[in-house]
């Protein structure tokens, strides 16, 4: 790209070639040099913007949090309609779309990366901890509005179902699960919880 060219959201366009890059070719392969040329843009673009590479993808991480954290207020909103089940299926298959689940992935394998997530305040897995969150705060919303049991033990539930939902997603070389092996797994696991209907 010839210097001088003003770029429109360069950040934005960045982070969406380096998900390119990743769901083509995977985390071993993201570099900087491969995020700028699947952007079409000058090295030096993405330097200018970050400080190195790990603070790169440390932003493009946030930028993930940021949005499971959107969803999650839809999610949360969601709580008293359709089913229990299906409310959670579907928000596990938006969760653990191609994307983030290359990104778990790429987390785990630069230790650079981590620590630049620990020191923006990232603990556990980042995105499966958001992930995490968003589900207990809807399933806590569900047992306020009774449809869960008041008993029902959220803070093991909602890692369960973010970690087998994982599980179920995390091989990258195969199409993604069917909505039904999800759904299938989400109404074992919240069996116990789910409040009896009334005669």
């Amino acid at each position: 790209m010839p210097s001088g060219v003003h770029i429109q959201n360069v950040r934005g366009q960045l982070f969406e070639a380096a998900e390119r890059v990743l769901l083509r070719d995977g985390p071993d392969a993201l570099t900087s040099r491969a995020v700028t040329e699947e952007a079409n843009c000058a090295k030096g673009v993405l330097h200018r913007h970050f400080d190195d590479f790990d603070a790169f993808l440390a932003a493009l991480v946030l930028d993930r949090v940021r949005r499971i954290e959107g969803r999650g207020a839809t999610l949360r909103a969601a709580a008293g309609t359709g089913s229990v089940a299906d409310n959670l299926t579907e928000a596990l298959q938006d969760l653990f779309g191609p994307v983030t689940v290359a990104i778990v992935a790429l987390i785990t394998f630069r230790d650079g990366l981590r620590a630049r997530l620990r020191e923006a305040g990232l603990t556990g897995i980042p995105l499966a901890a958001q992930g995490t969150a968003m589900i207990a705060a809807y399933l806590t919303a569900e047992r306020e509005s009774g449809r869960l049991a008041s008993h029902a033990d959220i803070d093991t539930l909602a890692p369960t179902l973010v970690g087998a939902g994982h599980l179920l997603f995390a091989d990258r070389t195969s199409a993604p699960p069917e909505a039904a092996a999800v759904h299938r797994m989400v109404t074992t696991v919240i069996a116990g919880a789910l409040r009896s209907p009334g005669p």
